[in-house]
């Protein structure tokens, strides 16, 4: 499985963005997990949004209201849609995957859990 993240950029306070995750090797008939993390110099990887091969979504606490994880209808491509950004969503933003794997089968914050990852793309919020 081979992952680019796309989309980022620099905005101010309140801006948004949407990042774009393309994935290949991924059978969309076949169960999978998908996920969002970021990093920041002063931060651990966090997971931020996760989305399974059902629509079940999950999102970190800081982020609800103002983030969506969705999957175009070909299930090659992870969006991540970030509205009302905030200066602390700067960060390395990563898309992750794990085959065969369901939300019920997946403690989606845990990092180590998912076996392929992008090279990140860079959002930065600034005042």
């Amino acid at each position: 499985v081979q992952l680019v993240e796309s989309g980022g950029g620099s905005v101010q306070t309140g801006g948004s963005l949407r990042l774009s995750c393309a994935a290949s090797g991924l059978t969309y008939n076949r169960r999978d997990c998908l996920a969002w993390f970021r990093q920041t110099p002063q931060k651990e990887r966090e997971a931020v949004a996760f989305l399974d091969s059902d629509g079940n979504s999950k999102y970190t606490d800081s982020v609800k209201g103002r983030f969506t994880v969705s999957r175009d209808s070909a299930g090659e491509i992870l969006y991540l849609e970030m509205n009302n950004l905030k200066s602390e969503d700067t960060g390395m933003y990563y898309c992750a995957a794990r085959e065969r794997c369901t939300i019920a089968t997946m403690t989606w914050f845990q990092e180590a859990l998912y076996e392929s990852w992008g090279q990140g793309t860079q959002v930065t919020v600034s005042t």
